[in-house]
């Protein structure tokens, strides 16, 4: 496997950790890239990837949007993540979650896991059979806990909403379109709030099932994957994976705001620049993504409860609006801007 120096997502990562168990299957990567704020807290993605680089690719980027991601949400947590590389079965046993949970326990609590692509509650179950550096574990009534998707479901609604009243001038989503691209747990939870307030939907899988699932749901419409990101809309929501907005995808985008759950979004820095030439207002997605790992961080730390998760998933917008507000007075794109932010809070302006 390739590693790490040299590629253009490491950015002085402080560990890069690889792991195999050949009795479980395991093959995974934690990437920590900083602890300035506290133990480095990411959930863990399990997926299948045509490459072995990718997968460390993947863990680089996502690490280091865990440490914006933490940083912007004002929680005392640095940044990480582990991808654990799925065969093309994604054969998952609790024999591979076991060995898993051993690896992030030998890290002292330099990493804190949950859940991300691929990984439920049931699994951080078996995880936390090996370790106590885990989140995202079941929740009583009233409790914090659980799945953090419905959690991470509401900021990106409130970020949507926020957007739409800065781009504009809207108060409300009533009559307004759109196009949301996944139909997972996230995603769900973002067509469900839209359309309780009167959104129109157009919703694309690559799981023709689950859009139509999803669709059926929300009372909209499936379009293809191919169609999503050029469909005429006033909101795009990439609630899917990432790198989906790039120097050939930008031109052909008919939306005057982008906000949605997905993680890094953006192909490269790049892009936030050329989306601002276009004038798509753009919700950086780590900033908007924040309310699953606000949840996680709240039940890991036992500082609060549900109201307090609410509370602090609630100042969501106003970090946008922040964000928003410095773009127009400088002439910077809104990513930029957040980067920058972020990028001080952990000591590396």
């Amino acid at each position: 496997m390739t590693t790490p120096w040299g590629l253009p997502d490491f950015d002085d990562h402080e560990a890069v950790h690889f792991f195999t168990d050949h009795k479980s299957g395991l093959k995974a990567i934690i990437a920590v890239h900083s602890t300035h704020l506290g133990p480095a807290a990411g959930g863990a993605r399990f997926w299948h990837y045509a490459k072995d680089e990718e997968a460390l690719v993947d863990a680089l980027r996502l690490s280091r949007g865990m440490s914006y991601k933490n940083a912007m949400a004002g929680l005392p947590l640095g940044g990480g993540k582990s991808v654990i590389l799925a065969d093309e079965e994604r054969t998952k046993s609790p024999e591979l979650l076991h060995a898993f949970g051993k690896e992030v326990d030998k890290l002292g609590g330099r990493y804190i896991t949950a859940e991300d692509v691929g990984m439920s509650v049931t699994d951080m179950i078996e995880v936390a059979r090996s370790t106590g550096f885990v989140a995202g574990l079941p929740n009583s009534a009233g409790d914090v806990g659980g799945d953090p998707g419905p959690h991470t479901a509401l900021g990106v609604f409130l970020g949507i909403k926020a957007a739409v009243k800065w781009a504009l001038g809207k108060d409300s989503l009533n009559g307004l379109h759109i196009a949301l691209q996944g139909a997972g747990s996230v995603a769900t939870g973002v067509a469900l709030h839209a359309c309780a307030e009167g959104a129109r939907l157009s919703i694309a899988d690559i799981d023709h099932a689950k859009a139509k699932k999803l669709a059926d749901r929300a009372g909209g419409k499936v379009v293809s994957p191919e169609e999503i990101l050029s469909i005429e809309a006033d909101v795009l929501s990439p609630c899917a994976l990432g790198a989906i907005l790039d120097e050939s995808t930008i031109p052909d985008l008919k939306v005057p705001v982008v906000a949605g759950a997905a993680n890094n979004q953006l192909a490269t820095p790049e892009d936030g620049e050329r989306l601002l030439a276009r004038q798509i207002l753009y919700a950086p997605d780590y900033v908007i993504n924040a309310g699953g790992i606000i949840n996680v961080c709240t039940e890991y730390l036992g500082d609060g409860d549900a109201s307090l998760v609410r509370h602090r998933i609630e100042g969501i917008p106003r970090r946008l609006e922040q964000i928003w507000a410095e773009g127009s007075e400088t002439g910077t794109d809104p990513a930029s801007v957040a980067d920058a932010m972020a990028q001080r809070l952990i000591g590396r302006a």
